[in-house]
Order: structure tokens, then sequence, then C-alpha cells
């Protein structure tokens, strides 16, 4: 019995896993070569904070600075090839109804929103706790943690390479698709963050979809 395509997926092909992942809560999955993950946006102005890994070795993982030197852009978009710090493809682009997502904000904590926004603010957690607690689910911890992607997240870079956080670029149902070139073991934090407009002040759910085209329905 097949699972029929769902219009949702960016890309079409019989459906492997469909979730929505709460606002402020953590996800992760194998996708497997081949397979496309579309992350759907669905309130808008939702960042979504993502590590990659190579599902058969996870030392091998996610590097912004292989991946920006690779493209020579510091923003993802569709042709986008997500790289590993071996230099190693692990998952690319395949669709963006953005156009613009982040590579240089990390991650929110509980230390960073205490530095930025006050002691008031530490007892929230960030996106680096959930990836502590997500990660942990498959063996990795705290040294196991790389640089993430900002699906969504719009970090204007100024004249002085001061970074900023702005208010989104996306909309309700806006969507990206990524195909993983190896199977790939992805990592989100749906962010938690309250203290700046990365999440329009109000953290909302998402969806991650799994397709695998060469079986569509």
């Amino acid at each position: 019995m097949t699972t029929p395509v769902r219009p949702d997926a960016l890309v079409a092909g019989r459906v492997i896993l469909d979730q929505t992942v709460s606002a402020r809560a953590s996800w992760s999955a194998v996708v497997a070569a081949g397979d496309i993950l579309t992350i759907v946006d669905l309130a808008g102005n939702q960042a979504v904070d993502c590590l990659l890994y190579s599902a058969a070795d996870t030392t091998v993982r996610y590097s912004a600075s292989e991946t920006i030197a690779s493209q020579g852009r510091i923003v993802l978009t569709t042709g986008s090839v997500l790289r590993a710090d071996t230099g190693a493809a692990l998952m690319t682009v395949v669709g963006d109804e953005v156009g613009v997502h982040d590579t240089l904000g990390g991650a929110c904590s509980k230390e960073s929103n205490t530095l930025r926004y006050g002691q008031h603010t530490r007892a929230q957690h960030g996106c680096m706790e959930n990836f502590l607690l997500e990660g942990a689910r498959h063996g990795l911890g705290a040294r196991d943690l790389a640089s993430n992607i900002n699906w969504f997240m719009n970090v204007p870079v100024d004249s002085d390479g001061a970074l900023g956080i702005v208010d989104g670029l996306s909309a309700p149902g806006k969507r990206v698709a990524l195909r993983a070139e190896i199977d790939t073991l992805v990592l989100v934090s749906n962010c938690p963050q309250i203290n700046n407009p990365c999440n329009a002040f109000d953290p909302t759910p998402v969806r991650m979809i799994v397709t695998r085209p060469d079986e569509v329905t």
C-alpha cells in the first residue's frame, strides 16, 4: 500500500514522513539519500534552527564556513549545497519559496539570552538546549554541536560587518525543500526565541514532510 502524494510537499513523491513540530519543540530524523525534506513555515516568520550530520558517521557534520566558501555567498537558497567540514555534500536546496536563509546567526541559548536580554530570561530554554535534548537521542552531546542553519531567518549584514536580526521574509505556508545527497541525520530546533523578531516574538509550529520522488503515485 502506498501513501498518496501530498500537495503540501514542495517536491512531489511518496510521503515517507509527515510531522508537525510544536512551537519551541525539537525534532530529528534520518533522511535517506535521494529523499526530499520539505520544511513548511505554517504561520510565517518562524525561524527553524537546523544541524546536519552524516547518518553513517556523525563526526562528518554541516559546516557553515565550508558551505559559504564553496558557494561564494553567505545566504542559502535554491541550488545551495550544504557541505560538511570534509567538503562532502550532505543536502542540496532544491526548492525555495523565500529566497534567503541564514548561515551566520547561530543558535540561541540560556547563556546568550542572559547576556543579550538580561537575567530575567535565564529560565527560557533556547535552541542549544533543544539540540542537546534531541541530539542525546542519537548519542550526540555538547562536543558534537556545530555551526547551524537558520531556515526562514533574516540576518542582514551591515557594511561594517555587524549582523542584524530582523523580521523574517517568510509568510504562512512558505516552504524550503532539501534533497539528501547521503543518508543525513537532521536535527531541528523550532526556535523558542521571544526576545527578538526572528519569530515575530511569538513562536509557532512548523511541518516536516519527507517524500521519495522516484515513487510518485
